[in-house]
Parts: structure tokens; sequence; C-alpha cells
């Protein structure tokens, strides 16, 4: 017995498994990056960073609110005075500021038309550690939750490593815009229940990632209907709520769910302020759920996830001031719908499409054309030219599990104006040169057909390395 399996055979299954999902090239991307970070001095050459999802335009706001209001940190002259009372603080309800304060700040995201109770606001590590509290309340190992595509890949780490739940795909496709359909969601749950799997809920992303797209209000109001149907549980992940910049306007679940009869018990939500203000390193994620067994499970299980009370009571005077936050939406608006247009203007000028968003911190675009041959291992192969020669750091349909070919997801708002730029520029050159290779061979191909008076190679052409290619119409093909 080697040295490597006696030391697995001391560990636990979840220790020694490979289901945690980072054998994904959405992974394998961030990997080369961190080998080779793209720095405009210290390594041009290096890898721009374009598969982080992060909104960080408007940092200047927060380090201006930070400087104005040194009251809000327990670390400062202004501040110490509070240091005990928080640094003992220990109560996994969370700062009843902090609850109240990210309740407000919620409904202020969502326009005002609906109201959260900070009651019903449970802590944990960020989205990734909401998103497994809620497996963890909701689903024995075994069960299964629907999921559209495409989705987060880090959905089968979060939802699934340690909860032992599965995902069962709903495949949607560009023939509708990717519309989440009655006819999908029935589809995946038939084949679920054929299979004898006990399916007790549905996940759905709103804004999505990665199509950076905002749901309908009658589509979230057909999917409502779905789950209630069903009497299965609706997970939404909100975590893009405010990253909405131009039209239509945002519409969340808490909102379709006032218009209409439905269980409550049933609607749960996913928030967290890694996404919308850019602060993953605060590891604030949030439960908030309409069913009170799910609120008083969560609250014992978020004992194992709280939110730092140093955060939290930072958060809770940053997100109170009403007028800060109010100019920090606008801006961060503003600054996505500026960044948005830069960047999809860049695309346009080389003729690569892109799926029309409108929310969301990505642009879902189309290389399609560029691959040599229209599968999955070919857009892998367009993946590694693009990372290991390109050196941008952008990720494959396929691990959003996308059920076509050809489809990128590239961010855009974690970079500066001038990284854009030489993102831009390498994306303009790549263009050129794999156009100018296409342009050449179709000049070149039709001077390599050659004439035998040998049916056998009729219909053959000569490889670039001078192999005769037998062509798949040749009678020689069709006779074996």
């Amino acid at each position: 017995m080697s040295l490597r399996s006696e030391s697995y055979q001391l560990l636990s299954k979840i220790a020694t498994n490979d289901q945690h999902g980072e054998n994904s090239p959405y992974f394998d991307g961030w990997t080369a990056y961190k080998k080779n970070p793209f720095h405009p001095t210290t390594n041009p050459q290096g890898v721009i960073q374009m598969g982080l999802a992060e909104n960080q335009l408007c940092f200047d706001l927060f380090e201006e609110w930070m400087k104005n209001n040194p009251k809000a940190s327990i670390c400062t002259p202004e501040g110490v005075h509070k240091f005990r009372d928080i640094a003992n603080f220990q109560d996994y309800h969370g700062l009843p500021e902090f609850t109240s304060a990210m309740a407000n700040y919620m409904s202020k995201v969502r326009g005002g038309r609906v109201r959260f109770d900070p009651n019903r606001i449970l802590m944990s590590g960020g989205a990734t550690g909401a998103n497994e509290l809620i497996m963890f309340c909701l689903a024995d190992p075994g069960d299964a939750f629907l999921v559209p595509t495409p989705y987060y890949p880090a959905f089968l780490r979060d939802l699934c490593w340690r909860t032992k739940a599965q995902l069962i795909p709903v495949h949607c496709d560009s023939s509708n815009n990717f519309k989440i359909t009655r006819e999908a969601l029935e589809a995946s749950y038939k084949k679920a229940q054929e299979d004898n799997i006990n399916v007790k809920g549905l996940i759905i992303t709103n804004p999505s990632n990665p199509l950076g797209t905002t749901i309908e209000k009658e589509t979230l109001k057909s999917i409502v209907s779905f789950i209630n149907e069903k009497t299965i549980h609706l997970v939404c992940d909100e975590i893009y709520a405010a990253t909405v910049f131009s039209s239509p306007s945002y519409v969340s679940v808490s909102e379709v769910i006032q218009e209409m009869k439905c269980n409550l018990n049933l609607i749960h939500i996913i928030y967290s302020l890694s996404k919308d203000l850019g602060f993953p390193g605060f590891r604030v994620g949030i439960v908030y759920s309409y069913n009170d067994e799910v609120v008083s499970c969560g609250r014992k299980m978020s004992s194992f996830g709280l939110v730092s009370t140093q955060t939290q009571y930072m958060l809770a005077s940053m997100l109170s001031d009403e007028k800060f936050v109010d100019k920090f939406l606008l801006e961060s608006s503003r600054r996505l719908s500026k960044r948005h247009e830069k960047f999809i203007k860049g695309l346009e000028e080389v003729n690569i499409s892109r799926f029309p968003s409108n929310a969301g911190l990505f642009c879902w675009m189309n290389l399609k054309s560029l691959l040599k041959e229209e599968t999955f291992e070919g857009e892998l192969k367009l993946w590694r030219l693009i990372i290991n020669e390109v050196k941008l750091n952008v990720s494959p349909g396929s691990s959003f599990n996308c059920s076509e070919v050809g489809w990128f997801r590239v961010c855009f708002a974690n970079i500066d104006d001038e990284t854009v730029e030489i993102a831009l520029k390498r994306i303009r050159d790549f263009i050129g040169k794999e156009t100018k290779k296409k342009v050449e061979v179709k000049r070149w191909q039709p001077n390599l057909r050659l004439s035998f008076t040998s049916r056998r190679f009729d219909e053959s052409v000569l490889s670039p390395h001078n192999h005769i290619i037998i062509s798949p119409h040749s009678p020689l093909v069709r006779a074996t």
C-alpha cells in the first residue's frame, strides 16, 4: 500500500472525494492567472483576470465614506470606545443594528417595493456559506434541486459537496434567449421522477450569472406557480440585484409573491455583499426565508459561519446612511453602464457577438465562429488558446453547463480602465490573427484538389503535411 493510499484511508469521504468541483476549466483559469498575474509595470505580459465577477468600480466612494466616518470602525481613536462591546458580542442572531440595516438596504435595492423583516435575516460566510446553509435546511443526501442552465460553476461545490444533495440541469438555449420555460421545468421534473430522484426544489439566479439578464415578472410568476403546484422549494439567488444598469428594471421574487397566491413556506432568497458592493473579503452572506422552521434551524446552523461583529458594526453604520446608499446605488449603476458600453463596443469592433444584457458584471460572448470544431472539446481548445496565448482568463460555457458550444463569460468590472484597454487590444490582435488564418486557408484550399483516374482518390484532398485525407463522402469510406 502506498503512503498516499494509507493517508487517504485515515481521512473522511468528504476529505478524499473529488466532488468539490475544482476540476473545472472555471477554476483552472484562476490557477493560470495566479501563476502569472498581469501587472501593468512588473508583469505586462501576464494573464489578465477576466474570470472574476466583482464590482470594483466604486471603491473610491467607500474609501471616502470611511474617512468621513471614523466612528464606524472600532480600530480608530474615534471608535475604539466600542471595541470591548463589539469584540465580546457573540449572539448568532447578529447585531440588531446590522440586521435592521441589512433589511432596509435589501428593500432599497429592490426599489422600495418590498419590505424585509430583520428577524428573518440569517448570516453566513458569503453566498457560498448561505447556499450550503439553505441546502442543509431543505435537502437530505440524495435529494435533488432543479437548476436552469447555464448556471454558476461553483454551485456544485456550494450546494452539493458536503450536503450530498444533487443538481438536475433544466436545459435552456439561445433559441428563445435562454428563457426558463414551464415546458423545460416539467421535462426535467418528470425525468427525475422516472429516475426515482426526490426533487426538493428549484434554484434560480436573478439577475443571471452568466447571462447578465433579469428575469421577467411573468416568467417569475410561472416559476412560482410551478413550485407551488409541485410543493417544492424555490431558492432565489439574488446576489447581483444591485448590478442592474439598464432596462428592464429588476423584479425580485419577493415582489412577485406579494401579487399572487402561493405557499410562502417554499420561498427563500440568497443574498450577499460580495458582488453588489464588491466586498467578498467581508464574507457577508444572507439567507432570507419566509419559512419559520427554516429561520429557526438556519439560525442555529449560522453559528458555524457568522459574519464577524467588527464587520457587522461597520456595515450597519454604512448601510444605515441612506444618503450614501442612494448615492452608491445610482453611481454604481452609472459606472457599470459606462464600463459595459465601453467593453461591448470593443467586442463589436471585431465582430464578436454577445448576449444582450442589462445587469451583472460580465458579458456572455459568442466565439462559435472561432471554433475549429463545433464540439465541447473544440470549445476547450479555444479556451486554452485564449488562456495561454492571449493571456486572458475567461470562462468557457461548458463550465456553466451550457448545452451549446462557443459561449464564454468575460468579466469587465473587476479591472481598471487601462487594463480594459489592454484586454481589448489583446482581443483585437487575436481576432485579427485568427481571421487572417481563415482567409489564407480559404485561398489555399481550392488549389489542393487533385484529379486521379482511380475512383479511390477522386474525392480526396491533401493535408498541409501531404497526408492523404479521404472525404467522408468517398465510395471507399462508404464501403467500410
